[in-house]
Parts: structure tokens; C-alpha cells; sequence
């Protein structure tokens, strides 16, 4: 049995690795999150493990809503392929080829 809540588990603190800017896709594991502020090398920041964002995706995948997507970590964007990519979660709305962003609800 539980006996002590840390916390609600939305935002963790994480170990900046390099600079991030706010807004940006954080790699965490097998998660992705999205960093809350501007973080250099070494400090230690807050990252969003919830949530709907809109964030930039593979211009050419159409999206369907309710897809999975997966981080594509040498590309920084979203995708429809699994290949090696992690599961980032799910698309909150459709999203064309035409479109750079998709909504997305992270580790869903």
C-alpha cells in the first residue's frame, strides 16, 4: 500500500543534457515531454509529461484522429511510422500533408 504521494506526476524535474529551448520535444526513456522553460547544459528544468500540445510533425504523414505518433528523434518532429521511433501518444484532431504540427496528447 501506498504511504507517501511524491507528486502528481505531470511535470518532472530533468537534467538538461545540452540546451533546450521552451517548447521543445524532451527524450525521456521510452516518453517524450515537452521542456516548460529555456534549460542549458547541466541545470535542471521542468518537463510537461501530459497534456494536449501542438507540435511539429513529418509534413507529408497524414494524420488520422486518434492515430498513434512516434518521436522521431533524428528528424525533432512527429511521424505515423514505427519503425524505430517511440511512441509518443495519440492525435487529438486530424491533421493533412500539408500541415507542419499536429495536436497530440503525450504519453497517452
Amino acid at each position: 500500500m501506498a504511504k507517501k504521494l511524491i507528486q502528481p506526476g505531470e511535470v518532472i524535474d530533468y537534467t538538461a543534457g545540452g540546451s533546450i529551448s521552451a517548447g521543445a520535444v524532451v527524450l525521456i526513456g521510452k516518453r517524450i515531454g515537452v521542456a516548460l522553460n529555456d534549460m542549458s547544459n547541466g541545470d535542471v528544468g521542468a518537463v510537461q509529461m501530459t497534456g494536449v500540445w501542438e507540435l511539429t510533425k513529418v509534413t507529408a504523414d497524414v494524420v488520422a484522429q486518434g492515430a498513434l505518433l512516434y518521436w522521431d528523434s533524428s528528424a525533432s518532429k512527429l511521424t505515423t511510422t514505427v519503425g524505430t521511433n517511440t511512441l509518443a501518444g495519440y492525435a487529438f484532431a486530424a491533421a493533412g500533408s500539408s500541415d507542419t504540427t499536429v495536436k497530440i496528447k503525450i504519453n497517452a
